[in-house]
This record gives C-alpha cells, structure tokens and sequence, in this order.
C-alpha cells in the first residue's frame, strides 16, 4: 500500500489522550497504520533522518482542518428509498414507521445494495470513515450480505448489524407480520454471517453486530439468544433501539411491567458489549446504571427531533460514565446522511437540553460534540484502533477546508468552526490507508448521477408497489 504524508494542516486535531491540537500539523501513514503525527517541520527531519520512510506520497492539507475520521453509531442506510413521505406530515415514531413498514416490505437485494452506496456516498462526503448499519428487514430475498457488498465497493469501514423483527401485531408487535421473520431462521443467519462476514482482529474493516430490532418488535427469547449467540464470539457486539420515545416507554411497563432499561437489563442486555441508539428518556437511576455497567449509547439528535421524540440527557449520561457517540440515524427519519452536521445539530440541542442551560458557564462545547463524532464513536463500538489520530492507530482520517466561504472570519477557533459554522463537505478523507475523497469528490465513483437516477428509479418501483399514491 506503501507511504503517504499529509503535511501543512492549518489545524491537526488528533483526538488523543491529551486532545493535542498541532497548528501546521502532519500525519504519515505506512500502508493502513498511522506511524507519526507532529508538526510539519518535525515529521520532515524524521524523514529525512532515514531514506526509507520517504513518502510515496505526499499530500499538501494547507488550509485544512484534519482530524480522524467521523465514526457514525447508528444508520439505516436502506431508508435514503423512502426520504420526506414520512416526516414531511410531521409523524411521530410509530405513526411513521406503521406508514413506512409496507413500502419496506417491497425492498429486494438490488434494493438494498443501491441505497446503502447512496447513503455512504454522502456519509463518506460529510468525513465519514466508519459506519454502523442497522438492516432489520429482509424481504424479497435481500440479505445483510446485500449491504456488507456495497459498502466494501465504497471503501468504507463497515459495522454491519444483523437486525430483525420477529413479533408482528398479530401477537401484540407493532409490525405487520409479513416482515417479521421465524426466531430459528434470524439465528442461524446470525451464526452464518458471523463465521461467513466477521473479523475480530484489530483494524478491521467489517464486524458483525446482533441487533433485534426494539422491544415492539422481537421476543424476551429472541434477545436472550441473541446476547448468547454474540457473547460466544469476540468482538461480536449487540444493539437495539432503546428508550426512544414515551410510546415506548408506556408498551414496555405495559406488556413487561417494566421500564425499558430494566427490560433490556433482565434479558442480560447491559454491558460493555451493548449499545442502544437513542435513549431519549431515561431516568436518573437509570443513567446511573448505564454508566455502572459501560452501556453504550448512540446520540442521534436530527431524528429525535423531526420525529418528535425528545432530547437524550447526553451531558447527563457522559458525567455518569455512559460511553456516547452519534448516529445520523435513518435516512427517512432526518432525510440526509450529513455527520459533521449531526455533530452540529448535537452541540445544539444539548445547549439547550441541559437542565439550568440559561445559567450554565459551562455549556456543551464543539469540541465535545467533535469528540462525540471520533473517538466517542469508538468506544460506543468497543474499538480502540479508530477515532483518534496517533502512532498505531487505523489510518482513517479527514481534511476539512477552513479558508473556504463557510468559514470566512472563523480564524480565531477554527476548530470550533467545524461544528458552530454551517457544516461543509470533505475535501479529503483517507479510509484503512486509501484515499477515498480528494478534492471534494469520491476517488472510485467521481460522477454520482448514474447512481442516483437507479436509486430513484428503485424508490418509485417501491412506492407503486405499495400503492403510496393512492394514500
């Protein structure tokens, strides 16, 4: 794979023990791993202090911001076929998913394969380089292999989530039962794709999450299995939708009479190992016990509020120990695929979801919602080789112009203005070593137009067939 130097940044923002930030900062890269990080000039005398490490190439980034590369928690990249029927009405959660479950139903391979290369092309543009994806459906034949494929085209590095339903309304779920599945069959593909797809050792670029999809949806049974199934295997993590919205909240103390939280703890689903997305109602003894036992949380703060459902404690939740990254969530539940601009819009909804916020000196920072975006990400998905840049870490990272219009008279913290000004596009990103975005542009497929117009085409079939036009 060789060398490469990335020289000159305005600002390196390498996320690291001691939140190094490097003005005319540098980072060398030998094949997939970072091997230095420092200013310009100092990386250059190491260079030159040995022949070997002359680089392959060298990569001007004057400037640039550079930071690692954006982690995204939680994704349901399939949903860019079904953006604005559902949120342009102004629906809440399960009003929008009973409305969206029939148009779903009609997805098939080809379906999913073109919509999660749309969804990570615009990931990938936003400073992307990880992305966790929640597939929960799988009719018509597609498979979760549909998704894994797409996203090895596109260069990214992929955590694939295997979900599913199994409890439809005939047996008091809230799906309809044509796209549930059979409880044995989920977990056998489950073993399949972690022998066929998973790879636990360090930098990898696919891993294999279990994901039952929410309490409305699957079986205590299902959750059980699933946890024990996950936990024979390294680094074969679990996830599910939690704690999202009071409708939630009133199913589970309804059907389980419990609170969701409790719910997820006596099925054995707290843990180091567990992430849940959302988690926008939690109590306080909650929170604590999240943070007692390392639960992990994706922050996804665009569809909490276009769907209605709150605003997550996620100050509360850090102070308590809670690990927290940030999900651009659903396509169709935020209708864009924008995480630099997810980062944005957490920063602001916890400066005014903080309880006493009109008072506080010490409101939420862009820094904090950077960090969510690098290394919080990590943690949420238990990896320690990704969301920071230093020697041995992945080489995953991403250049932001900061001498652009956008950021015109931010000199004065242009760090911040990466989250507090409107949030632009990449102009570089390297993923596992490989160039992957230069100059604004996806290296491997610098003309979208033939994929958008099959991903449009794709989306109107499924409408049609869902008779959408007839609502």
């Amino acid at each position: 794979m060789g060398t490469l130097l990335i020289e000159r940044a305005a600002a390196l923002v390498t996320m690291d023990e001691a939140r190094r930030e490097i003005v005319d900062g540098a980072v060398y890269v030998r094949d997939n791993v970072i091997e230095a990080v420092g200013r310009t000039d100092e990386l250059r005398r190491w260079i030159a202090a040995d022949p070997a490490r002359a680089p392959n190439r060298t990569i001007d980034a004057r400037g640039c911001a550079v930071l690692p590369g954006l982690v995204n928690c939680h994704h349901h990249l399939y949903q860019t076929l079904t953006r604005a029927i559902g949120t342009g009405p102004g629906m809440v959660l399960f009003d929008w998913l009973k409305a969206l479950y029939p148009v779903w139903a009609e997805l098939d391979a080809e379906a999913v394969y073109v919509s999660t290369q749309i969804a990570l092309a615009e990931l990938m543009l936003s400073g992307a380089t990880t992305v966790a994806d929640h597939l929960y459906l799988f009719p018509n034949g597609a498979r979760l292999d549909d998704s894994i494929d797409a996203a090895h085209a596109m260069g990214v590095r992929f955590h694939a989530t295997r979900g599913s339903m199994s409890v439809g309304e005939s047996q008091g779920g809230l799906p309809p039962d044509r796209v549930c599945e059979d409880e044995a069959a989920i977990l056998a593909d489950s073993q399949r794709l972690i022998e066929a797809r998973h790879d636990a050792g360090r930098l990898a670029m696919t891993r294999i999450a279990l994901a039952p999809c929410s309490p409305f949806s699957v079986s205590a049974d299902l959750m059980r299995e699933s946890a024990r199934l996950a936990r024979s295997h390294a680094h074969v993590h679990l996830h599910t939708h939690l704690a999202e919205t009071l409708d939630e909240e009133r199913y589970c103390v309804e059907r389980f009479g419990m609170r969701p939280v409790a719910y997820a703890e006596s099925l054995g689903w707290l843990g180091p190992d567990v992430w849940f997305a959302h988690m926008v109602h939690p109590s306080t003894d909650e929170i604590a016990r999240l943070g007692q036992t390392r639960t992990g949380v994706c922050h996804c703060p665009h569809s909490n509020m276009i769907l209605a459902s709150g605003i997550a404690p996620v100050p509360q939740m850090q102070a308590a120990g809670v690990r927290v990254g940030i999900g651009v969530d659903g396509s169709a539940s935020g209708d864009g695929n924008h995480l630099l601009g997810e980062a944005r819009q957490a920063l602001l909804l916890a400066r005014v979801g903080w309880p006493g916020f009109e008072s506080r000196a010490d409101r939420y920072s862009a820094r904090a919602a950077l960090e969510l975006a690098t290394r919080g990400g990590a943690a949420v998905l238990g990896r320690d080789d990704i969301g920071v840049l230093a020697p041995g870490m992945a080489a995953d990272l991403v250049a932001f112009r900061i001498d652009d219009l956008a950021h015109a008279g931010a000199q004065g913290d242009p760090v911040a203005a990466l989250v507090t000004c409107a949030p632009q596009n990449a102009w570089l990103s390297v993923i596992d070593g490989q160039v992957r975005v230069e100059n604004g542009a996806l290296v491997d497929m610098p003309d979208l137009t033939p994929l958008i117009a099959r991903h449009n085409h794709i989306s109107a079939a499924m409408l049609a067939r869902a008779g959408w036009q007839d609502r």
